[in-house]
């Protein structure tokens, strides 16, 4: 396990490491502009279409937003993810663009700071780009607006690990409500009662419907210990109780998650993005106030920590 990380240990003039105003375990990192605008800069000549048939160009990026941030940026960010006393951070282009393009080329940076994309089946590419608005006729909670979407963690349905999670703001009008919500596993007070349980251990089946375009079925706990500690693994859209005990154990593990006092709800601007440990942290979304105008654009990127 990593060792707590002191706030003060990696300021320095292109970044600053502040708590996040409205998390407790969350880190916020305000990035020098001047850095930024030299980093788009120099990218301004690689398409994003680039990036998405050449996996080392999302490297390159990486390697340039540290030319510019400093050598040390993306171990600070690395060890900000993997230490499970904060395990995630928001950070944003301060302004400098309100580019989608440039949008993707940082996020894509930052993600590969940590390590390599995972492929995204419902969108073909290592990103997903989805709109929320005021209609959708998806068989996910992933668009539609005025529903809860319950906390989960990501890569349930798929064998491929994901280690970590991203997810940056590119537009919003006519919004209210829709704030991201998270929860610590070790903020959740009934958290060891539903990990000793028996039924924690024991493997489920998570199927994902077709607007994944992933076929495969998977096995995997609710949940099990690894690199990180007490870890978890749960989505109830597209996990298949085998029998009655299983389905009730899993209402009301989702239930204790959805009304715990843990939960936070935590404010993402436009340009600005998230990035969580996927086995210690589960994320959701509170639902909007209906507007037939309301418009939201999201990028999500999910991947492995490098090796």
């Amino acid at each position: 396990m990593n060792a707590p990380l002191p706030l003060n240990l990696c300021s320095n003039t292109n970044y600053e490491i502040s708590p996040h105003p409205d998390h407790p375990r969350l880190l916020h990192l305000r990035l020098n502009p001047q850095a930024l605008r030299g980093f788009l800069d120099n990218v301004r000549h690689i398409d994003v279409q680039n990036l998405e048939y050449v996996p080392f160009m999302r490297f390159h990026l990486a390697k340039t937003l540290l030319a510019h941030m400093g050598e040390e940026f993306g171990a600070t960010l690395q060890r900000i993810v993997k230490d499970r006393k904060h395990g995630g951070f928001t950070l944003g282009l301060e302004n400098t663009s309100n580019n989608s393009e440039d949008f993707v080329k940082f996020g894509t940076a930052i993600g590969h700071l940590l390590g390599p994309g995972n492929h995204d089946s419902m969108s073909g590419t290592y990103y997903a780009r989805f709109l929320v608005k005021h209609t959708d006729a998806s068989d996910s909670y992933l668009r539609q607006a005025y529903r809860l979407f319950t906390l989960h963690t990501d890569g349930t349905f798929v064998s491929e690990a994901t280690d970590w999670l991203l997810m940056m703001k590119f537009s919003e009008l006519n919004a209210i409500g829709g704030e991201s919500r998270f929860l610590h596993l070790d903020d959740w007070e009934e958290c060891e009662q539903f990990a000793q349980n028996p039924l924690g251990s024991q493997s489920m089946l998570y199927k994902a419907p077709g607007s994944k375009n992933v076929s495969e079925q998977v096995e995997r706990p609710v949940f099990f210990l690894g690199e990180y500690g007490l870890s978890v693994s749960f989505i109830d859209q597209f996990v298949q109780p085998q029998n009655s005990e299983q389905a009730a154990y899993l209402y009301e593990l989702s239930q204790s998650m959805e009304n715990s006092p843990g939960t936070k709800t935590v404010s993402l601007p436009v340009g600005n993005l998230v990035v969580l440990n996927n086995y210690f942290y589960l994320h959701g979304r509170a639902p909007f106030e209906p507007n037939e105008q309301l418009h939201r654009e999201l990028m999500r990127q999910r991947g492995m920590f490098a090796k």
